[in-house]
């Protein structure tokens, strides 16, 4: 007969393709090949799909002289992992009229096992999504995998567990319900009513004001932020405690992060991630696992990342490159990691959070405790981290020691959750503002938006003014400035015009005296 096809899709970066899988069989000596551009693990399928056939009940490859080739089509997309393994049986039993079915609205993904039952695949979610846009009515999938697909509105979504029940279903000998769709904001609304606490909450932390403020200006305004002082003053737990006060993610920005993280196969048993992300590599991470990378290339965390917080703690003791990769993403909120076989754009808009000492012992600055390095290991330690780098971290704040009455007395002060309702509002605020583009908060405003919605009266004006003049600012450090104090006026309800007080704050921020124990390298 003639070759059939069913469909597929591939995924380049986080996007997706479709891909015809035609598969023609022919009389002849066994012959079982497959063609148009397939990885080590599309072509070990070969073994799997006859297995998962014969186990299934119908007749193997291997049990036919018959000459099969397996065409994934366009041949200029590579094509790998296992989620072929589904679509290459169903067109060898389309093939060898042992089923018979429509697929022409339909696409197939699935790993198979050798006794013919589905494994949970990656990626399912931006090809469900590919499925939508592409006119696709209806997409199976492993059992397993449902969850993640079901987000996607007006596309049924079939969940099967074996080859053998998706056989009789295509038949119409068996009836399977399509999974019902996820609605997000119900979702989130049943997440935050099982009121589930952080770990870290902010209330626990024991004085630290200032850098409390700055976690919420950071948090409310998407602001990079550094953490400094010296071991044990609660900088970790500071920056842990930031996770807890980010809003939800919206269902635009929910999907973004969820298809990230379906093709890199770490969706849990969640149908979608709503919890801003978090990520924490340590600091012998690589600058490809950072960055993103491979012949292949993959997210990496600051893709993870993305519309969350990447937390590098211990920030000088990260090799120099990896710090300076990540200044382009910095700027762009993405990154092109380019390689012999393309380029790829992979999302990276997150909040970089940096926490280290001033110096190698930690107590240089330290009122309490004597610093034993020299000038010069000082000067080395703190030059880890180059100008350029620092001046795209917006916030910059000094945590010092705490007396023993604070760190003895009780925890005082809003928790996380009070605190996570202001940064809320004034998150709202701001997408009231940038409705209709794609910005979501003030730190990705860039020199037209500042313009429009950094308006300062006569007093805020003169003194960003004599700061910008007196410490020889750059225009990236006057615009940060202008950033943070409109989310220090967003905070205090001043929506239109940024007062003094609002610049005085910020610029505090960014601006050390010359005895902070950073001032030389800020």
């Amino acid at each position: 007969m003639p070759s059939v096809r069913v469909f597929s899709g591939a995924i380049i970066g986080i996007d997706a393709f479709p891909i015809e899988v035609e598969v023609d069989s022919t009389p002849g000596l066994h012959f079982f090949s497959i063609v148009g551009l397939p990885d080590k693990t599309v072509e070990e399928s070969k073994d799997r799909i006859a297995s998962a056939i014969r186990n299934s009940g119908f007749i193997a490859p291997s049990q036919k002289n018959r000459k099969i080739i397996v065409n994934l089509a366009p041949a200029d997309i590579k094509k790998e992992g296992p989620a072929y393994d589904l679509p290459i049986a169903l067109g060898y039993l389309l093939a060898t009229a042992q089923l018979k079915f429509d697929g022409k609205d339909k696409v197939f993904l699935g790993e198979l096992s050798l006794d013919g039952s589905l494994r949970k695949i990656s990626g399912v979610l931006p090809i469900t999504l590919m499925a939508k846009r592409k006119g696709f009515k209806e997409i199976v999938i492993p059992q397993d995998n449902v969850g993640e697909a079901s987000i996607v509105k007006d596309m049924r979504v079939i969940g099967v567990k074996t080859l053998g029940e998706l056989a009789g279903y295509l038949q119409g000998k068996t009836q399977i319900e399509a999974a019902k769709t996820i609605d997000y904001d119900q979702f989130v609304k049943e997440i935050q009513e099982k009121n589930e606490e952080e770990d870290f909450d902010i209330s626990h932390i024991k004085g630290q004001e200032n850098a409390k403020r700055a976690l919420v200006i950071a948090a409310s305004g998407g602001h990079n932020l550094l953490l400094y002082g010296p071991p044990g003053s609660g900088k970790t737990l500071l920056a842990k405690a930031l996770a807890g006060i980010l809003p939800r993610m919206s269902q635009e920005e929910a999907l973004e992060v969820t298809k990230i993280y379906s093709i890199c196969g770490l969706i849990n048993n969640q149908p979608i991630i709503s919890k801003r992300p978090f990520r924490n590599p340590h600091h012998t991470t690589s600058a490809v696992a950072v960055t993103g990378g491979g012949t292949w290339p993959k997210p990496g965390e600051i893709s993870l990342a993305h519309r969350g917080v990447l937390f590098m703690d211990e920030l000088p003791e990260f090799p120099r490159n990896v710090i300076e990769a990540l200044r382009q993403p910095l700027e762009s909120g993405e990154i092109v990691v380019s390689r012999a076989s393309g380029s790829v754009k992979f999302p990276s808009r997150f909040m970089l959070v940096g926490a280290m000492n001033p110096c190698p012992c930690g107590n240089y600055g330290d009122e309490a405790k004597a610093c034993i390095c020299t000038a010069q290991s000082i000067y080395k330690y703190q030059r880890k981290i180059s100008g350029p780098v620092l001046d795209r971290i917006d916030i910059q704040i000094n945590v010092p020691r705490e007396t023993y009455e604070k760190m003895s007395g009780e925890a005082e002060g809003p928790k996380s959750e009070e605190i996570g309702q202001i940064v809320a509002e004034a998150r709202q605020v701001q997408q009231k503002r940038f409705a209709g583009t794609s910005l979501q908060v003030n730190a990705e405003m860039g020199p037209r938006e500042i313009k429009k919605y950094c308006q300062v009266d006569v007093a805020a004006e003169n003194l960003i003014k004599n700061a910008v003049t007196s410490h020889n600012l750059s225009v990236r450090g006057y615009h940060k400035i202008l950033k943070i104090a409109r989310t220090i006026a967003d905070l205090d309800n001043n929506e239109e015009i940024i007062r003094a007080n609002h610049i005085a704050e910020a610029i505090a921020y960014r601006i050390k005296p010359e005895n902070d124990p950073l001032a030389s390298a800020i």
